[in-house]
């Protein structure tokens, strides 16, 4: 069995691989201010309840976008599993020949996902992670990471307008019925998610439109199925491709097979 780890700026996403099969998957918030003995009981807790045995992980590997959660979460991570912990950082094995400026850069979600992504679907393609920001990453034949586009996620651009403004209420999050709102309520889920779904198929389009290519589009993160049913462009939603990604990258990485 393999423990796999993904910090973010929301959530921390958890999952076990057992062979070739993800067979539990947990969400928790993150917490910067949290120590590892908090994670060690969250974490165990999870795992116990769902009857997992602890003592047969055979890997344990990391990724992270919060520096100061890293470390914090090894110590976690490795007292839970009792194994090493396989942090994803720069000049490891990926597969990928990354054209970033400087490769150290790339956020080591963004590097994850593409190696899961070429794993399903032959680039070119276009990676897009709705999570607290919104990424995009271009990967072109045989396995060239170009680069791509942030911008501030769904749920971010929603908190911005809800905190800069004096009257306008938070909403749940669901496609409104019509781009014109005839109420407050529908008229920001019209322009803060249909916006958002326009912004995205609007990039794709742009990138492909730069380059002289046609891509397949494959979405990810907490609002992907939310946007993918009002977007033109992407082909198909994949919820666990992070953690497809880290199973990918510690096989790569290590030579002890799961």
């Amino acid at each position: 069995m393999l423990l796999a780890c993904d910090i973010g700026n929301t959530n921390i996403v958890i999952g076990v691989w057992k062979d070739q099969n993800l067979v539990a998957r947990f969400r928790v918030h993150t917490r910067v201010d949290a120590t590892s003995d908090e994670y060690i009981a969250t974490i165990s807790n999870l795992l116990s309840a769902i009857q997992l045995p602890l003592e047969k992980f055979d890997g344990c590997v990391l990724s992270s976008v919060v520096p100061p959660l890293t470390s914090e979460l090894v110590s976690a991570l490795k007292k839970i599993s009792q194994v090493d912990v396989f942090v994803i950082s720069p000049g490891i094995k990926t597969g990928l020949n990354i054209l970033y400026d400087d490769p150290r850069e790339v956020g080591a979600d963004r590097i994850v996902n593409s190696v899961a992504a070429i794993s399903i679907e032959k680039p070119p393609l276009i990676v897009v992670d709705f999570g607290t920001a919104t990424t995009f990453d271009l990967i072109t034949p045989p396995a060239n990471y170009v680069g791509g586009a942030i911008a501030p996620g769904l749920f971010i651009s929603m908190e911005a307008l809800i905190n800069r403004t004096a009257k306008l209420p938070k909403v749940e999050m669901f496609i409104p019925a019509s781009a014109i709102g005839d109420n407050t309520e529908d008229a920001i889920r019209s322009g803060v998610i249909l916006g958002h779904s326009v912004m995205a198929d609007g990039i794709i389009e742009r990138i492909e439109k730069e380059r002289n290519i046609q891509t397949r589009v494959i979405a990810t993160g907490g609002f992907a199925e939310l946007i993918k049913s009002t977007s033109k462009r992407i082909d198909r939603v994949e919820p666990n491709l992070t953690l497809l990604g880290l199973k990918i990258l510690w096989e790569k990485n290590k030579i002890t097979k799961l």
